[in-house]
């Protein structure tokens, strides 16, 4: 498709201009561009194929949290183009599924050029994360099975959706084996990514990140992927499906992770920050 033809709009809350770009090479995969920041990646006849590295970390936690196939039930704060509830729908067919984007113009034209598969489960609220989190149905107390936070507002995750109060609310509606998968942006030093460890070790007593050597290094701009669960997170497997990743990844946990976080304080309301912007570079097309 040409370039001048992609579907774009311009998000009435953010200013925000949201574009669609299709493949030229692969008809039918699409990525999705918020800000001149790649936000999402989805391959239409292929719903249960994951393209972007860190959504590849979510999906195995998708795969792990419950046995393979059986129906779960899911929260999405951040809709982005739908990848991951598309993954849910086509992998554990049944499941019940959540979705809170507080751009009802961007959910528009998703659901326009890119909609979801016939049969998905999917509701989506309309609001801040943070807000609609803590008026969601209260038959969604200790039911949801798996929490995704990948919240931006552009290349930025807001201060508000960071802290270990907004991280309480999200706690109570998990199930006992729950699982909160976040993604978190962050370059040299790390210093973001290390509080937002903190501030879930502070509340669930099992905690482990994923990322690739460079980024566990602080070399880079780039997501880390947080997991964190009351439970023993169902992981024995995982080391080895993020080694065998397009790009490979490591999970850090224990003792390495305490290591990681380096004596980070916990992120409250008071202290919060938005994570910090990329360089523009990062996203340039070579």
């Amino acid at each position: 498709m040409p370039e001048d033809l992609s579907p774009e709009r311009r998000l009435s809350i953010s200013g925000h201009l949201a574009r669609l770009e299709e493949s030229r090479q692969v008809p039918g995969s699409w990525t999705l561009i918020v800000d001149g920041t790649p936000q999402s990646h989805v391959e239409l006849d292929r719903p249960d194929w994951l393209g972007f590295e860190y959504v590849r970390r979510i999906g195995h936690a998708i795969d792990l949290v419950r046995p393979e196939g059986e129906a779960i039930t899911a929260l999405h704060l951040g809709g982005g183009a739908l990848t991951l509830p598309r993954y849910v729908a086509a992998t554990r067919p049944g499941s019940r599924q959540q979705v809170v984007e507080l751009e009802s113009d961007l959910v528009d034209l998703v659901r326009e050029y890119l909609p979801l598969p016939r049969g998905a489960q999917v509701r989506v609220r309309h609001g801040d994360a943070r807000e609609v989190l803590a008026k969601l149905p209260a038959g969604l107390d200790g039911a949801v099975d798996l929490a995704v936070v990948d919240i931006f507002s552009g290349a930025r995750t807001p201060a508000h959706v960071t802290s270990l109060e907004f991280y309480e609310l999200l706690e109570r509606r998990l199930a006992p084996h729950g699982i909160v998968a976040a993604n978190v942006a962050d370059g040299a030093g790390l210093a973001f990514a290390r509080a937002q460890a903190a501030t879930l070790s502070q509340l669930f007593e099992h905690v482990a990140i994923a990322a690739d050597a460079s980024m566990l290094k602080g070399r880079r701009f780039g997501n880390v992927v947080m997991y964190a669960s009351h439970a023993e997170l169902p992981f024995a497997g995982l080391p080895r499906r993020l080694a065998s990743d397009p790009a490979p990844a490591r999970l850090v946990e224990g003792e390495e992770l305490r290591r990681f976080i380096a004596g980070a304080p916990a992120v409250t309301d008071a202290t919060a920050v938005p994570s910090p912007p990329p360089a523009r570079s990062v996203f340039l097309k070579r």
